[in-house]
């Protein structure tokens, strides 16, 4: 049996290889603290769990459009108005199955063979095996602190290629957390388009800023009607494992994303989709708001822990739920440090070579989406663990 190129080529996600050791060492009876996936421990709000129960024992679920149920649509169009102060079409709204499917569509529609693409290093690993497996070419662009790991209109001007044919960031991004400043953002928006490239915005984790309660956080659709934006249900609702996502598409392209979402998956799942119209009620959003301030409580406990054992967070994130940790000055790589603190101290994280090549050796991802006990005894062993490191 010959597997393809693309199969052979396909790098692996260390964040879930570390996930595979963890379950070793869970099943051999050792607690692990699970610091390495991005997954909030929240669940999906009362009302979702309630209306899917509901759902599936008394309404048939037949397949719906390929595009998402319009129900659905509209009342995603309706958050971007409440959420964000932006008029949206629903026909403009695509409904996926997880936003991993809206990035497999976009990458179908757009890129052709030999595309040069640019994106952030470092980044979401996933976006550039997308790009790849449409024949795309990744231009991953060195960012660093000063940068707050995010391209900007400098780094763009400087890394731009004749056959640049799209641009790619996600704000607040994973792994950083960082986000693009809407200026910086619109800036970079304007520059791509004026050269005739299409922008992918990844705001999955848009609406878990780190802002005041009354802060709208403001989408790439505010100032770019034609940018290709991705969101999913996975983070700010907490439905990781409900595969349900979105994008949002110029209405001409509409035709196409359908086209590719019939033929790719047929429909994203009719449960979930049905049971997701309870997320924008007002009582579910008022969850969503309270568990976003837990968040960001917790991403101060987790600093001032992280400061307390010795390790470094060189860019405070902005949003999402993780933090990028210096550990150079530990003297160990960035996978023997993931390694070397899981096996000893049963605490999982994640190596920044996920994430890319540049500096990613230098760097570990840290996800702060577990619960507060857990975080305060994964911080105690990551302590001790560093104690015994300077010994």
């Amino acid at each position: 049996m010959k597997y393809s190129q693309r199969a052979q080529a396909i790098s692996p996600f260390f964040a879930m290889a570390f996930g595979a050791k963890a379950a070793k060492l869970e099943a051999q009876g050792h607690h692990v603290v699970k610091l390495n996936i991005g997954e909030p421990d929240f669940g999906a709000p009362p009302d979702v769990l309630l209306a899917m129960q509901k759902l599936a024992t008394t309404t048939p679920l037949p397949y719906t459009s390929a595009l998402g149920l319009p129900e659905l649509r509209t009342a995603i169009a309706g958050f971007y108005k409440t959420a964000h102060d932006v008029d949206l079409n629903p026909n403009r709204v695509v409904v996926t199955a997880g936003a991993s499917a809206a990035l497999l569509l976009l990458a179908a529609a757009f890129v052709d063979e030999g595309d040069n693409v640019i994106m952030a290093d470092p980044s979401y690993p996933c976006n550039r095996q997308f790009i790849k497996s449409f024949g795309g070419k990744v231009q991953s662009v060195p960012t660093d602190p000063q940068s707050r790991f995010q391209l900007n209109m400098s780094l763009l001007e400087q890394h731009w290629q004749a056959g640049t044919r799209g641009l790619m960031l996600a704000t607040p991004s994973n792994p950083t957390g960082t986000a693009v400043a809407p200026d910086e953002l619109a800036a970079m928006c304007d520059f791509a388009k004026s050269k005739g490239a299409w922008r992918i915005i990844d705001e999955i984790y848009l609406n878990l800023h780190h802002g005041e309660a009354d802060e709208k956080p403001v989408t790439a659709l505010a100032f770019d009607d034609e940018a290709l934006v991705i969101n999913s249900f996975s983070k700010y609702f907490g439905m990781t494992g409900w595969r349900l996502g979105w994008c949002v598409v110029p209405e001409r392209a509409v035709p196409v994303m359908e086209r590719l979402a019939q033929n790719y998956y047929i429909c994203p799942s009719t449960l979930a989709q049905k049971a997701a119209l309870q997320c924008f009620t007002p009582a579910s959003i008022a969850v969503c708001e309270a568990r976003r301030a837990t968040l960001k409580s917790r991403k101060e406990l987790v600093l001032a822990g992280l400061q307390k054992c010795g390790l470094h967070v060189p860019v405070q994130p902005d949003g999402a739920f993780y933090v990028y940790i210096d550990v150079s000055n530990t003297g160990l790589c960035a996978m023997t440090f993931c390694e070397r603190a899981l096996q000893e101290a049963h605490v999982a994280m994640t190596p920044g070579n996920d994430f890319g090549e540049y500096q990613g050796d230098s760097y570990v991802r840290l996800s702060f989406a577990s619960a507060e006990s857990e975080l305060q005894e994964g911080l105690v062993r990551l302590g001790g663990f560093m104690a015994k490191l300077a010994l």
